[in-house]
């Protein structure tokens, strides 16, 4: 079985069409307005539009609001729903009924101890994604695309228990490793294929998919 990639921060039709034009699964919209990779709703919408049946749209929210997540889900019309903040196992349970979305539910890692908080959502979340947990003392404050890794070994054994997605500081060149240590079933890029924050390099893009399904699990 190949592995599956999501290109995640997509928020023009060019860099939409260099994700698909490389066989990309997933795209990930962001609605963070803190983040550069931010795209309104409006655009997302044409986005998602321009894109279904070629690949899976994905809402990325942090900590919304139940209302706007339900907003966002009625005008995008998203695949899949990802929450990237603190959402406790009562708020996701709720964003999923008013959705009516399948959800990724991202947990943040700095430690194996961190990951033991994907148990909490395993029966509400179709998916668990790890991502790097941003540090304070590295001056990061985005909950994720900060472009920095964690220690892989913190998922030793994880493949055996639960498929997940792989985030957090992949880039074309460390991806192929990346799988090959933890047995992902698929990843998640965002800054790892961009020219600068929030500007997608459709090179790195294809680069970044090749060696992703190139690669073999340990």
């Amino acid at each position: 079985m190949s592995v599956e990639v999501k290109i995640c921060g997509i928020k023009s039709f060019e860099a939409l069409d260099a994700a698909l034009e490389a066989n990309a699964d997933y795209i990930g919209l962001v609605f963070y307005t803190k983040s550069p990779r931010y795209v309104d709703v409006d655009t997302a919408a044409a986005i998602a539009q321009r894109m279904r049946g070629r690949a899976k749209s994905v809402a990325l929210l942090v900590d919304p609001e139940l209302d706007e997540a339900a907003r966002i889900s009625e005008i995008v019309n998203p695949d899949i729903i990802q929450l990237h903040g603190d959402e406790s196992p009562e708020t996701l349970s709720a964003i999923a009924k008013v959705t009516a979305r399948p959800i990724i539910k991202a947990v943040r890692v700095a430690s194996q101890t961190d990951t033991l908080i994907a148990d909490s959502f395993d029966d509400i979340a179709q998916t668990i994604l790890f991502d790097a947990k941003p540090l304070a003392a590295e001056g990061l404050n985005l909950p994720g695309g900060n472009g920095v890794p964690f220690d892989w070994r913190a998922l030793d054994g994880m493949s055996r228990k639960r498929r997940f997605i792989l985030s957090g500081g992949l880039t074309p060149e460390n991806v192929k490793d990346a799988i090959t240590l933890t047995g992902a079933t698929a990843v998640d890029v965002s800054s790892g294929v961009e020219s600068s924050p929030g500007e997608k390099d459709p090179d790195r893009i294809r680069q970044f998919i090749e060696r992703a399904r190139s690669a073999e699990h340990s």
